[in-house]
């Protein structure tokens, strides 16, 4: 058995074969279809009502003149979002694979929240996390295709992590040491009442932040408070540097171990390429495989 054919490796959002079913299936999950495309956009604009429903009703004054009409709003959307769980759970082949999907529990998450309000009051709010949902519109607007790019830029993360950890490890370092000498300079008289209150006012300060809840009042505390200032404007741009320049040498190594034009040897070719910029030349079968 290849990889490929292994259960695991399997798409959950297979259809079942009943023929009513398939025909459910494609109307749901399909975006090709017109019914799927209508499918889609219903359902997105239908998370979007539901999110903005619950962020209304935390407004206090339009609670007290709409509270009632949002209240019954908010459950239709969520019985609206029960009857599209259970039609996809029973549209796939795999009900609980596809439960246990990505989609499958964001689906879950975006009913559960009314239901767990008559358990803990208040909970309801968090019905927001329907917004979540909205990731669909990658496949509704057909970006999926620029999924290489983004394993691409995620290969870069990880490749930088033990860079940027050792950067923060010396952020911490920093903030902590500021923090202390604030702590010792400043005081309690000043607001300063404990080192974690002084590590608090050095991480605002180094971000930039600067809520001004604390603040020295002493010349040598402001002169330390200065420097951390001057020195949080180069700290903030070092881990999008880290990024940057692994990014650049992540593209690099896949431009370099891209093979050569069969038409007419350009090197400079885009690895994504199926045709040659410069002759137009089909790329050859090795050349797309390592392309991909």
């Amino acid at each position: 058995m290849t990889p490929h054919s292994h259960p695991e490796h399997e798409d959950p959002n297979r259809p079942h074969p009943t023929p009513w079913r398939a025909r459910m299936f494609e109307v749901i999950f399909g975006h090709d279809t017109p019914a799927g495309k209508a499918f889609d956009v219903a359902l997105l604009l239908a998370i979007l009502g539901s999110v903005a429903a619950v962020m209304l009703e935390s407004v206090p004054h339009v609670q007290a003149v709409h509270g009632r009409r949002l209240y019954l709003l908010e459950w239709a959307f969520t019985l609206l979002f029960l009857v599209e769980y259970v039609l996809r759970l029973l549209s796939v082949a795999e009900p609980l694979r596809y439960a246990r999907s990505f989609f499958g529990v964001v689906d879950l998450l975006a009913i559960v929240p009314s239901f767990l309000s008559f358990l803990v009051p208040g909970s309801q709010e968090l019905i927001v996390v329907r917004a979540v949902r909205l990731l669909r519109i990658f496949r509704v607007l057909k970006l999926s295709e620029y999924n290489r790019e983004a394993r691409r830029l995620g290969a870069a993360l990880r490749a930088s992590l033990p860079k940027i950890a050792v950067f923060l490890l010396a952020v911490a370092t920093i903030v902590v040491i500021v923090g202390a000498l604030m702590y010792l300079v400043e005081g309690p008289a000043n607001g300063f009442t404990s080192i974690p209150t002084s590590v608090y006012w050095a991480i605002v300060t180094l971000t930039t932040v600067g809520y001004g809840d604390v603040a020295p009042q002493t010349t040598l505390g402001r002169a330390l408070a200065s420097a951390l200032m001057i020195a949080g404007y180069g700290i903030i741009a070092v881990p999008t540097g880290i990024a940057t320049a692994e990014a650049l040498s992540t593209g690099a190594r896949i431009r370099a171990a891209c093979p050569p034009c069969p038409g007419c040897g350009h090197a400079s070719i885009d690895p994504e390429a199926r045709f040659c910029a410069r002759c137009g030349a089909g790329l050859t079968p090795a050349h797309a495989a390592q392309a991909d």
